[in-house]
């Protein structure tokens, strides 16, 4: 029995969903959900456009849950989003048109040669970021600084998008000069900008399936919820290190489906 069309079975739909509960666990771990939801819709007959759209939505509307958070911690700067937000949602919108001007087959070669390179931006070791070392930031890192590296950045969102939100923390930085509190709350705003930029072009170009999405969002906020609470158990290095066989698998995987 087919659901929601592309071929989705009872047994699909159920072995996407565990994926997307594994996303939202790693997501709440160490980032890079995309990296196990995108390679996973293509494994399961999505067209790779549609795989890039239905991760987007998901990954969006996950992501929703924890901005109430970074917003609350008042480490957002404000002045920087404003600036920023707009350069993330055009960059990812042009970045998610770029993507679409290729062919199925194609798209599923660059998602495979893009995925290594996401997986070491998304294992990136984070410094401890309790600590508020805080300086004024210059006036033209807000104005000129802040949407150029948003807009790149938003780009590559829109084009592929596992490792947004450690490339995001890293620019803002390393180059940019934010004190890392501030750098990981105000590039999770940018993050969903980039998100929603993305998203909207999904939609337009109609590789979006909205009743899929539903029972995925709902495994993807599951799994972000105990994913969190085993980081503490039991160490994010443990769940690394099980995450990298799951992702070598999923590349051999895609390997396989595109090269042979």
């Amino acid at each position: 029995m087919e659901l929601f069309g592309n071929d989705i079975t009872l047994l699909i739909l159920i072995a996407l969903m565990v994926s997307a509960f594994a996303a939202g666990f790693i997501d709440s771990v160490a980032g890079g959900g995309g990296l196990i939801l995108v390679p996973s819709f293509i494994l399961a007959g999505l067209p790779p456009q549609l795989a890039l759209g239905q991760e987007k939505i998901v990954s969006t509307l996950g992501t929703i849950a924890a901005i109430r958070n970074f917003i609350r911690n008042k480490k957002v700067i404000w002045t920087a989003a404003a600036t920023g937000i707009p350069a993330g949602l055009i960059g990812a919108y042009a970045g998610a048109q770029a993507i679409l001007y290729f062919d199925s087959d194609t798209i599923g070669k660059i998602i495979l040669f893009m995925l290594p390179f996401g997986i070491i931006l998304s294992f990136i070791p984070k410094k401890n970021c309790n600590e508020d070392n805080s300086a004024p930031i210059n006036k033209k890192v807000i104005l000129f600084g802040v949407p150029a590296a948003v807009f790149v950045i938003g780009f590559y969102d829109g084009f592929f998008g596992p490792g947004t939100g450690s490339f995001l923390i890293l620019a803002l930085h390393y180059l940019l000069r934010f004190d890392l509190v501030s750098a990981s709350a105000t590039s999770k705003l940018f993050n969903f900008s980039s998100n929603i930029g993305a998203l909207f072009a999904f939609m337009i170009a109609g590789n979006v399936l909205y009743m899929l999405a539903m029972p995925l969002v709902a495994m993807n906020l599951l799994g972000n919820h105990v994913g969190s609470s085993s980081a503490m158990k039991y160490g994010a290095k443990l769940i690394q290190r099980t995450i990298s066989v799951s992702l070598s698998l999923l590349m051999i995987s895609l390997a396989y489906k595109f090269l042979f």
